[in-house]
């Protein structure tokens, strides 16, 4: 007899229940379950109990004669065992292991970090601001011949005032300032010169109006005339009424060319009241700066000292920045050491560790008398606008180069550029887009120029203020002004 083992569970009421409760046993039933079981093997899962149900675990055998045994579950593992029971029941989705996310998420971070260090510290230039290396050249074996001292002055410097005595209204400057040339300074009180304008623009509307009624008139009198005439040839008119239309003709041309010279007189007066009229706006002679305020709204000023302190003489001063020169007195026993063209070096008193380079411009030929002195003038040249007129002024008198001097080649750096480091100057140069150390050879140093006599060569580019991580070799770029 053939056997097909099959697990069921089947719910009991109580301990007798039977275990067929609802399985209804026909024998069609029956024999369907026994045919079947020489095939095919099949299994019932287990339903997990619920609360107050009785679960039992029973194995039970078919017959092919329709009858049924039941054994406990105890006999289960009495039972032969199979090749179904060494196979593998795999489960329906696959989970992924947590680790496999772990390891590709650090190494994302590992690319994320080297992209970051590349992209700062990689091939990325740092911006920084360079200087041109300019070039000097300083005659070999100078010395100073004279020492003199003298002040800063304007060869063009004006105290402008009006062309008419007037009162102030308007003052548009103030010290300081700068002004171009023709630009409104001032303007006077201007009511009784318009006033006159009128008057004359009026008299001149008149002149012409009366011109134009004398020429209507002299037609009229030229008709009456050839009238006159013809009548007089045939004998009809009177010689007096001919002498009469003659007079009256002769008096009206002397009368247009008296109303002609009206016209013209009238003209000429409405030209001088606009002259008047412009005459009261102040305007710069040439472009400068305001040095001083000399005049207030309401004031009194004429071109004329009128005598007392309620008139002015002036509006404002004006000083032509770029005109500055230097005025010395010179000695007269020295004087033959100086000669026109020959350099200078000035110090100011306000800069005295500024050395400003000049030239003689002119002697003046005369001499003072009373101070035994010989004016000379010596011009900047440069200009800067730390010169300012009136400022007090230290010069020496250089010799005059030779022809057989040699000159020596020495450039000039931004203050800035240079750095400190073990108590030797150096300078970072820009080479192929790096930064190059470069040790010079400081020669002097003013306010923001160092005079170099080795390590630089003309034409290069120095970093100047040097940025915070910037070292020889790195990759740099000019940055943007």
């Amino acid at each position: 007899m053939e056997c097909v083992r099959l697990a069921g569970a089947f719910r009991l009421d109580g301990p007798g229940a039977q275990h067929n409760r609802g399985h209804e046993r026909t024998p069609k039933r029956e024999q369907a379950l026994a045919s079947s079981a020489h095939s095919k093997r099949f299994a019932m899962s287990e339903d997990r109990p619920t609360p107050g149900q009785d679960f039992l675990s029973l194995d039970y055998s078919l017959t092919s004669d329709g009858k049924t045994s039941f054994f406990s579950g105890a006999f289960m593992s009495q039972t032969k065992p199979s090749l179904d029971d060494l196979r593998i029941q795999r489960k329906t989705t696959s989970q992924a292991k947590p680790g496999v996310w772990v390891w590709l998420g650090f190494v994302l971070m590992l690319l994320a970090v080297g992209v970051l260090i590349w992209w700062f510290k990689g091939d990325r230039a740092m911006e920084v601001h360079t200087a041109l290396v300019r070039e000097t050249a300083t005659v070999g074996n100078e010395r100073t011949v004279l020492n003199a001292s003298g002040y800063v002055t304007a060869r063009r410097e004006a105290t402008v005032s009006s062309k008419v005595t007037g009162k102030v209204i308007e003052v548009l400057v103030e010290e300081g300032m700068k002004v171009q040339e023709g630009q409104v300074l001032a303007r006077l009180d201007d009511t009784n010169v318009k006033t006159s304008l009128f008057l004359a623009q009026a008299q001149l509307v008149s002149a012409r109006n009366a011109l134009a009624e004398t020429r209507v008139r002299i037609r009229e009198a030229d008709q009456e005339l050839n009238r006159q005439s013809g009548l007089l040839k045939a004998r009809v008119a009177m010689q007096s009424d001919y002498d009469h239309a003659e007079a009256s003709w002769l008096a009206l041309k002397a009368r247009l060319e008296q109303q002609q010279s009206d016209v013209s007189v009238g003209e000429k007066q409405v030209d001088y009241w606009q002259q008047q009229l412009d005459d009261t706006i102040i305007r710069a002679p040439f472009a400068g700066i305001v040095t001083s305020k000399n005049a207030q709204p309401g004031e009194m000023i004429s071109p004329i000292s009128a005598g007392g302190g309620f008139t002015r003489t002036g509006i404002c001063t004006i000083v032509d920045m770029q005109s500055l020169e230097i005025e010395i007195d010179v000695n007269e026993s020295y004087i033959n050491r100086v000669e026109s063209g020959q350099p200078v070096e000035a110090t100011l008193d306000a800069y005295p560790d500024w050395k400003i380079p000049c030239k003689v411009i002119a002697i003046i030929p005369t001499a003072d008398r009373q101070k035994s002195t010989v004016k000379v003038r010596v011009g900047f040249d440069k200009l800067d606008p730390r010169i300012l007129p009136e400022m007090s002024v230290k010069v020496a008198f250089r010799e005059a180069a030779s022809p057989g001097s040699v000159a020596q080649r020495t450039v000039s750096v931004p203050k800035a550029a240079i750095h400190q480091e073990d108590g030797h100057d150096v300078v970072l140069v820009v080479q192929n887009n790096h930064a190059e150390r470069r040790a010079i050879t400081v020669s002097s140093t003013t306010d923001d120029e160092t005079i170099v006599n080795a390590g630089l060569s003309a034409g290069e580019k120095v970093i100047l203020d040097w940025p915070p991580g910037l070292t020889e070799g790195v990759k740099v770029k000019r940055a943007k002004p």
